[in-house]
């Protein structure tokens, strides 16, 4: 953290918190609810891929064009793409579940306002430096895109014909792409939910102890 960073956190820290007078109104859901709603709503997304899934696609999985060749099918850009999608998909609904979650624990207890404060703040120090972290989430997934298409042109015999029609067949190796595509995004979204979660475990240890 840079200088200013750590004044914010220092702001945070020895910030004389008032007791909150006003009454909070009942949410609809709990904050854990909401988190297993956003973890559920999140994980169906990626996992329901539209192409080798049989449920609905929100994000769909792509796949080549009709008549195009196996070098301009073998393109990484439009699952590039998809990977952004996906996680511009995350950071929107995680940064508001985070932010349900800060604005909980400020009615509470002193101790549990000052966490909601270090957490606002955490997450602004860091903000670049995660962006650009998962940012490079998509350039290793291309090399992995790579070696999954050298994989299958190393199984083509001289006279063969690389149809990317057959592609998307059961057992081709777009499919175990799209699938590491998937583990690597469940992989993410276990850990953009981190914060939230822990915020949330918080709130309800609070809860349970506040008579």
């Amino acid at each position: 953290l840079d200088f200013s960073d750590a004044l914010v956190l220092f702001s945070a820290l020895g910030a004389d918190v008032a007791r909150s007078t006003q009454a909070q109104g009942a949410p609809t859901n709990s904050p854990q609810e909401q988190l297993a709603r956003v973890r559920e709503t999140l994980t169906t997304a990626i996992i329901n891929d539209g192409v080798f899934s049989a449920g609905a696609a929100r994000i769909r999985f792509p796949t080549p064009l009709p008549q195009a060749t196996a070098k301009e099918a073998a393109d990484f850009s439009p699952y590039h793409r998809f990977y952004l999608a996906h996680q511009r998909d995350m950071s929107n609904a995680i940064s508001a579940l985070r932010s349900q979650a800060r604005k909980a624990l400020g009615g509470l207890s002193p101790a549990q306002r000052k966490l909601a404060q270090l957490d606002a703040s955490f997450e602004n120090a860091l903000l670049v430096r995660e962006r650009n972290l998962l940012a490079n989430i998509p350039i290793l997934l291309a090399r992995r895109f790579t070696q999954r298409y050298q994989e299958h042109q190393a199984t083509l015999t001289p006279d063969s014909i690389d149809d990317p029609a057959a592609w998307t067949s059961p057992g081709s190796w777009l499919e175990a792409f799209c699938h590491d595509t998937q583990a690597m995004l469940l992989a993410e979204l276990d850990l953009r939910l981190k914060p939230a979660s822990g915020l949330i475990a918080a709130l309800g240890q609070e809860l349970k102890t506040t008579p």
